[in-house]
């Protein structure tokens, strides 16, 4: 019965990290079409977004079966606990990978190269992302508890953004369709950072017991 149990955690830990790295890809192609102007990335990011809710679905799925095939002890309830959590952050990044890509539909072929900071700050995010996925697949809580480190990184470059953008619309008020559409876009990157931050948390309690948050 254990030798089962634990055959399906290690599907669950597969399905976790496949789930990531479609994460990790949808971010990076919509930050690339960003900055390259690249208004057709929407049709490639949105099939991504639909592999992650179909994900998200079978993730569900195995956790419940692991938790009702027999009494997990304490660190397998942990890691079955935190996938639940994790997944939802993750189907969460999906969507916001998405809004992102459509968002740049709107911008005519303009790209985000014209507001000093969304680049960094679009970086700072993938990284974020990266390194909560890394900490799950390595269960390294030390490398999770970076990734709550780094919020402060995107959370500082929104600002910057945020001001960039507050002077093209009074520079040239013409720009700012472009400057809110990119506002939105730069919000959706630090709603992303914060995402990858509960990932790390439910990583650090999943290794250690203790929720990174506390």
């Amino acid at each position: 019965m254990r030798s089962k149990f634990d055959e399906q955690l290690g599907l669950l830990n597969r399905k976790m990290i496949e789930t990531g790295a479609k994460c990790e890809r949808a971010i990076a192609m919509a930050a690339t079409a960003l900055l390259e102007g690249d208004t057709g990335a929407s049709e490639r990011v949105a099939p991504i977004g639909q592999e992650i809710d179909q994900m998200e679905k079978e993730i569900e799925s195995i956790c419940l079966k692991l938790l009702l095939q027999q009494q997990p002890v304490a660190r397998d309830l942990r890691q079955i606990s935190a996938a639940l959590k994790m997944i939802t952050d993750m189907e969460r990044i999906g969507d916001q990978a998405e809004d992102i890509a459509e968002i740049i539909t709107y911008l005519n072929g303009r790209t985000g190269e014209e507001c000093h900071g969304i680049r960094s700050m679009a970086e700072a995010a993938i990284k974020m992302v990266t390194d909560s996925i890394d900490a799950y697949v390595r269960q390294d809580p030390e490398l999770a508890a970076s990734v709550s480190e780094y919020d402060d990184v995107v959370d500082e470059g929104f600002d910057r953004v945020k001001r960039t953008l507050i002077g093209m619309i009074r520079d040239n008020p013409a720009d700012g369709e472009y400057a809110i559409d990119l506002l939105m876009i730069a919000k959706y990157f630090e709603r992303i950072g914060d995402h990858a931050v509960n990932i790390a948390e439910w990583v650090e309690f999943a290794v250690t017991g203790v929720h990174g948050g506390e």
